[in-house]
C-alpha cells in the first residue's frame, strides 16, 4: 500500500508546475488512463489549470493506476495526486474521455474508487459524474450510462458554468435538471439518445497550453501549446475537419511565444493543423533560436518546405513524420485528402536534404471501395521512397466516426484488414518498416464509435468478465438485434477466422 502512494509522491515531486491548492468547491479530475498518457493530454492540463484559477475552487488529478490489478489487490481506495484523498470523497468528480475504449478505464477507475459505474446505481450519496473530452465531439453515446452529464466539445469556458450548478444545487436531481437546460450540456436521463450541440470556446481563451511539466509522461519533460485550434481542411474521416466547430482559429506568434516559461527546455506545438499556421516556421525558428527543442504534431505534406524542415531539424527533429492516409492517390482523393505523391516524394527529399534519419508516413487501410491494387501502388511507392530515405508506416485499420462524411461506412473486417498487411509486408520485401495496429482493437473501436447506450454496458460486461478481446467479442455477440443501433454490420458478420 505505501509503495503505491510512494510511487504517486514521487511523480509529484518531479513535477514542475503543480498547483497544492484547497478550496470549498473541491473537483476530483479523473483521466481513465495511465498517468503517463494523462498528463500528455493538453486538454486535461487546461481544464486543471481553469478549475484551480477559480475562486473558491480546486481540481485534484487522478488517473487509472498503471497497474490495475495490483492497485485492486491493495484494497487502496483510487486517491487523487494532490491530497492522496479518496476520489469517492470529493462531491464531483470531472472526467475527460478522449477515445473509445477509454470506457474501460473509466469503469475501472470507477470501481477502484468504490463507485458504481453504472449511474442508475448511485445514490446523491455519490459524486456527481461530470464528463468531457474529445469523445463529445463524434460520439459520447456508449459513455451515456456511467455518468451524469457531459459538456459537448470546447469545455474551456462551459465547464464553470457546469461546475457553478452542481456546487449551487441542493441535490444532483435539481442539478441535472438545470443542467439540462444548458445549450451545450447532455444529460442522458433528460435528453435520451438527442445530442446537443458541441461547444466552442471564444477565441479570447486560447490558446490552451501546459500547466505541468514532468518526466514521466509520452512527451518527456515537454511543455504543450496549441498554435492553432480546429482545421479547415475537409478530410471525409476526420472528426476535427472544418465543419467540426468553425475551422481553424490562429493565435498569434507573439501570444504563442508569450506563454512559453522561460525554464521550459523542450515545447511542443500541438493541434489537429499546426502546418497550417501562417506563422510556423518564425515560431519554430524563434523557440529554437531562444536554445529550445521543438516538437510538432500533424505536419502536412503539402506544407513542408526547406525553411520548415530546416527549423525543424535544428529544433531536434530526427524523424519526418506526415501522413498520407490512403495507400494510393486514388484513395486520397476519396477520402479528400488533399496530399499528392508528389508532394510525398518531395517530403522524403527534404527529410534527406536536412540529414533526417528517416522518413514516416501514416497509412489507413481498409477504407471503403479500397481493392488490392492500391495496395500495390502503396508498395512500389514505398519502395521508391525507400530508396531516398529509410521509411517507416505506421498502418491503422480505418474506423468510420459519427459526426463525419463517412459515418455508417461498415468496417472492412478483420480477415481483410489483415491480407491487406500481409500483401505490404510481402511486397516492400523488408524494404520499408511497418508497423500495424491492431485489427481487433480497431473493430471494438469501430463497434463502439458507430454504436450507443447498449454497446456502453457491453463495455462493462466486458470489463468483469476479463477485459481480453474474446470478452469484448463475447460481450457485443450477446447484445440483441432489436437494441437501437446504426452498426451496418452484427460484429460476428465480420469476424470469421480472425476470431
Amino acid at each position: 500500500m505505501g509503495d503505491l502512494k510512494g510511487a504517486i509522491l514521487a511523480r509529484m515531486g518531479d513535477e514542475a508546475g503543480g498547483i497544492d491548492k484547497d478550496a470549498p468547491e473541491a473537483v476530483a479530475l479523473l483521466y481513465p488512463s495511465p498517468y503517463r498518457v494523462g498528463m500528455s493530454s493538453l486538454g486535461y492540463q487546461t481544464i486543471y489549470r481553469a478549475i484551480n484559477a477559480t475562486e473558491g475552487r480546486t481540481a485534484h488529478r487522478a488517473f487509472l493506476p498503471d497497474d490495475v490489478d495490483a492497485w485492486r489487490q491493495s484494497r487502496l481506495p483510487l486517491v487523487t495526486y494532490e491530497k492522496l484523498r479518496p476520489v469517492s470523497d470529493y462531491p464531483v468528480i470531472a472526467v475527460s474521455v478522449a477515445y473509445e475504449t477509454e470506457l474501460a478505464g473509466l469503469i475501472q477507475a470507477l470501481e477502484l474508487a468504490g463507485i458504481p459505474p453504472l449511474a442508475e446505481d448511485r445514490s446523491e450519496q455519490h459524486p456527481f459524474i461530470l464528463a468531457g473530452g474529445p469523445l463529445t465531439f463524434s460520439h459520447p453515446l456508449p459513455l451515456a450510462p456511467f455518468v451524469d452529464a457531459m459538456i459537448m466539445g470546447e469545455a474551456d469556458q462551459s465547464v464553470h458554468t457546469a461546475l457553478g450548478v452542481i456546487f449551487g444545487s441542493d441535490s444532483k436531481d435539481s442539478a441535472m435538471r438545470t443542467l439540462a437546460s444548458q445549450p451545450h450540456v447532455f444529460v442522458p436521463t433528460a435528453h435520451g439518445d438527442i445530442l446537443p450541440p458541441i461547444d466552442k470556446a471564444d477565441t479570447t481563451t486560447l490558446p490552451a497550453f501546459s500547466q505541468i511539466i514532468t518526466p514521466h509522461t509520452e512527451l518527456r519533460n515537454m511543455f504543450l501549446i496549441e498554435p492553432e485550434r480546429g482545421c479547415h481542411r475537409g478530410c471525409t474521416y476526420c472528426v476535427m475537419r472544418r465543419s467540426t466547430n468553425d475551422g481553424m482559429r490562429i493565435v498569434e506568434k507573439d501570444r504563442i511565444l508569450s506563454l512559453i516559461p522561460d525554464d521550459a527546455k523542450k515545447v511542443g506545438l500541438v493541434g489537429a493543423a499546426t502546418t497550417d499556421h501562417p506563422q510556423i516556421t518564425e515560431v519554430v525558428n524563434a523557440l529554437v533560436d531562444s536554445g529550445r527543442e521543438v516538437g510538432l504534431s500533424s505536419l502536412r505534406a503539402d506544407r513542408l518546405n526547406d525553411d520548415l524542415v530546416a527549423a525543424l531539424r535544428r529544433g531536434g527533429h530526427r524523424i519526418l513524420t506526415t501522413a498520407s492516409d490512403g495507400a494510393s492517390q486514388r484513395m486520397r482523393d476519396v477520402i479528400q485528402r488533399k496530399t499528392t505523391e508528389e508532394q510525398l516524394r518531395q517530403a522524403a527529399k527534404l527529410a534527406r536534404r536536412h540529414g533526417m534519419k528517416r522518413l514516416k508516413l501514416y497509412i489507413m487501410v481498409g477504407i471503403p471501395s479500397e481493392t488490392d491494387d492500391d495496395i500495390d501502388e502503396l508498395i512500389e511507392f514505398g519502395k521508391e521512397l525507400s530508396s531516398l530515405i529509410p521509411l517507416s508506416l505506421g498502418v491503422a485499420p480505418f474506423v468510420a466516426k459519427r459526426n463525419t462524411p463517412l459515418d455508417g461506412t461498415p468496417f472492412a473486417g478483420m480477415p481483410l484488414v489483415e491480407s491487406r498487411l500481409r500483401r505490404l509486408r510481402r511486397g516492400v520485401q523488408g524494404r520499408v518498416d511497418i508497423r500495424a495496429t491492431s485489427a481487433r482493437w480497431a473493430w471494438v473501436e469501430y463497434v463502439l464509435a458507430q454504436g450507443g447506450r447498449a454497446e456502453g454496458l457491453a463495455v462493462l460486461d466486458a470489463v468483469h468478465a476479463g477485459g481480453r478481446f474474446s470478452d469484448w467479442k463475447r460481450a457485443f455477440n450477446a447484445l440483441p438485434e432489436s437494441r437501437p443501433r446504426r452498426l451496418l454490420v452484427r460484429p460476428s458478420d465480420r469476424l470469421g477466422r480472425a476470431s
